[in-house]
């Protein structure tokens, strides 16, 4: 039995770590943002990325008709969040076929069948973080796609790791600009936590704390990390003191829930 004052640290925990790692650069995703942030209302690409839960295919069916980007890219093959994904797109559109389905798929099914729209260019084969980055890559650099500014909606949990990768793995002069796919705050109703507002196609309360629990190791630019210090997936990151504190803090209520890598997606090169 978590006490309520845990629940009340916990709370301010997970919502510290939901900050850090579901970074966004822009005020909305607008031209009028954009120009701001890069001083050009039109971003060169726009990119989904499949580890994102529902709310991610709306913002950025939402980017789409605001024509923040020349060219908008869906990226995603199968790894650890890509059932949940297809559970929630078939009970999105029901009759839509999902079985078997690319997460890049999944989505465009999800944009044509919602909004009736469809992206430039679908990536099917990436399995983790680190390909979804070096996959869409290839393929921008395939269909000479410009890529000098490339907007990324991921699942915020996963966000500040997907920048890191493409500041490690693009060419110099490559501008990522960062909006997760939803900004979650959790609160304490009826002395269990709760999100303060709902959020379409939003994870369990566990499997959220699960994925930011996972998320902090990663980063950490030490021995065990995907930093350029332990197995160099990622460009560094700068995590800050609270930061760790706050995940020490929810290792310790919730000692069940840290998720490890899924070995069945590594990278296989």
């Amino acid at each position: 039995m978590v006490a309520q004052m845990d629940m009340r640290q916990a709370a301010d925990a997970i919502n510290c770590l939901g900050s850090f790692c579901g970074r966004r650069d822009l005020f909305a995703l607008t031209p009028a943002a954009l120009e701001r942030k890069i001083g050009q209302p039109q971003a060169d690409v726009m990119v989904l990325f499949g580890g994102s839960i529902l709310s991610g295919g709306d913002l950025f069916a939402a980017g789409m008709r605001q024509g923040v980007a020349k060219r908008c890219v869906i990226v995603g093959g199968e790894g650890h969040t890509t059932q949940a994904l297809r559970n929630e797109i078939g009970r999105a559109c029901p009759g839509m076929k999902t079985a078997g389905l690319s997460e890049a798929d999944l989505f465009a099914g999800y944009l044509w069948r919602r909004y009736g729209l469809a992206a430039d260019a679908l990536e099917r084969e990436s399995t983790n973080c680190g390909n979804n980055i070096t996959l869409l890559l290839r393929l921008l650099v395939q269909r000479r796609i410009p890529f000098g500014s490339v907007i990324m909606i991921q699942d915020a949990t996963m966000q500040a790791r997907m920048d890191a990768g493409l500041r490690k793995h693009a060419p110099q002069g490559c501008t990522p600009i960062n909006y997760a796919a939803y900004a979650a705050r959790v609160t304490v109703q009826d002395g269990c936590l709760a999100y303060e507002t709902p959020i379409p196609g939003m994870w369990t309360m566990d499997r959220y704390v699960s994925l930011l629990l996972g998320e902090i190791p990663r980063l950490a630019d030490d021995a065990q990390g995907y930093g350029p210090r332990g197995k160099n997936y990622i460009a560094h990151v700068d995590i800050p003191s609270d930061v760790f504190a706050a995940h020490a803090r929810l290792c310790r209520i919730f000692p069940g829930l840290i998720r490890q890598a899924d070995a069945r997606y590594a990278t296989k090169e």
